[in-house]
């Protein structure tokens, strides 16, 4: 399917989604929402891996304000629920990893988007504000979900209040994101790592997810039993068969993702 606010290609496993309104820093339309619920649905189940980016300088200024009209007319209730959480949910409930390649500013919505994937990778050049307050609003996208499971309740809150903006070293520091790395090396980094994840045990991958989800709310027995069912998952596959051949023949394994 063609998108007019998206870019999006799949080789070799790996699904790239552009953010792509570079001219107004790749703000979230209603379009733009839409389309990318529906691409992340699509190719999702077609690649291994998903990576999530930006086009131009920014990865995702949040919302666009000049969408729709009069800001301050725009049902912030509706939107979230029928367009934000939609798109979201299909991030969190992806049956592949997805990576956040934060190639840029990341504010608002934006930056609670990237921190909705498994992992985020940021160029130094990029950096994170939960903007809202800014213009009388409080976090939303996730944000105050996100946020404080990432790097704690006070950090969470001195960044919702004062709505600072926080380097990417600075969010790698705080163990916001998974790593920071110079600009010139940014694709090459997480390009390798996308390439990593689509040749490895997708089974695992979606179940490693699952398990420290639901950790955030479990009892250790709830846990432990949760931990066992879908080990006897994972240890049904052909990846797992693989795994432990080429463990015993010293060689590297090939995983099929099945």
């Amino acid at each position: 399917m063609d998108y007019d606010t998206l870019r999006v290609t799949e080789a070799g496993g790996i699904g790239i989604i552009t953010l792509n309104r570079p001219k107004v820093m790749n703000a979230l339309n209603k379009q733009m929402r839409a389309e990318l619920t529906h691409a992340l649905k699509q190719t999702s189940q077609q690649a291994r891996v998903l990576v999530l980016t930006g086009e131009g300088r920014a990865f995702c200024s949040g919302q666009d304000l000049g969408d729709g009209g009069n800001a301050a007319q725009i049902d912030l209730e509706r939107t979230l629920r029928e367009e934000y959480e939609p798109m979201l949910k299909a991030i969190y409930d992806a049956p592949v990893p997805i990576i956040a390649a934060v190639n840029g500013s990341a504010a608002g919505a934006g930056a609670n988007l990237a921190l909705a994937a498994d992992l985020v990778i940021a160029s130094e050049e990029a950096s994170f504000i939960q903007a809202f307050t800014r213009i009388g609003l409080i976090p939303d996208a996730g944000g105050t979900w996100f946020l404080p499971r990432q790097i704690g309740f006070a950090r969470a809150m001195g960044a919702m209040l004062l709505a600072d903006r926080i380097s990417a070293r600075q969010a790698a520091d705080w163990g916001m994101i998974w790593e920071a790395v110079p600009a010139d090396d940014f694709h090459d980094v997480w390009q390798n790592r996308a390439a990593t994840l689509a040749k490895g045990p997708t089974i695992a991958y979606r179940n490693i997810r699952h398990a420290l989800r639901a950790s955030l709310s479990s009892t250790l027995d709830a846990q432990l039993a949760l931990e066992a069912r879908l080990q006897a998952e994972a240890g049904k596959t052909r990846d797992f068969q693989e795994g432990v051949l080429a463990f015993l023949e010293k060689r590297p394994a090939s995983f099929e993702g099945r």
